[in-house]
């Protein structure tokens, strides 16, 4: 366990202060989520200490802490399930790729990487709760590029895994 993994995994109890109603600490819990997002790969690429754990510990915090705070706010009508759904659909296209990758037995040699529209969608989904939490406005476009970047997310993925083949 290293300092970049502590920080990703710290963003599991962030979203659990995402239980209390309070608008100042569930922001505060984005913002430290997103700050520790931004700081663990960089310490993990400064001191060298990038692993394959850390490479899926990471995205799979941003999951957790995105989830588990958008599961609260539909529970209390803040979001609507449809809104939730599309908000995680570039994760719904991962789980395709997943798929992909088990049942054509590429699971192994499979070099799990931060891919650019993960990084713009997550970064849009700890911008949408703070909106959500601010109580703004959010338009339906912006929900429907969510479904977009999962869309160019997949696309991503069998791209590099194509060039990663052919190298």
């Amino acid at each position: 366990m290293n300092l970049s993994n502590s920080l990703s995994l710290l963003r599991a109890p962030l979203a659990f202060l995402f239980l209390l109603e309070n608008p100042t600490v569930r922001l505060l819990a984005i913002l430290l989520a997103m700050l520790t997002d931004s700081v663990d790969g960089y310490l993990a690429r400064r001191s060298k200490t990038v692993t394959r754990f850390g490479a899926v510990l990471d995205p799979a915090m941003d999951k957790f802490f995105v989830v588990f705070c958008l599961g609260v706010l539909v529970s209390e009508g803040n979001v609507e399930i449809w809104q939730a759904l599309t908000m995680i659909s570039r994760d719904f296209a991962l789980c395709l790729f997943g798929l992909y990758l088990s049942l054509s037995g590429l699971w192994q040699s499979y070099e799990f990487r931060a891919i650019r529209w993960g990084k713009v969608t997550t970064a849009l989904q700890f911008i949408v709760l703070v909106f959500v939490t601010l109580k703004y406005p959010i338009s339906t476009y912006l929900y429907a590029a969510f479904v977009v970047f999962a869309s160019l997310a997949l696309v991503e993925l069998f791209q590099f895994k194509k060039s990663a083949s052919t190298s």
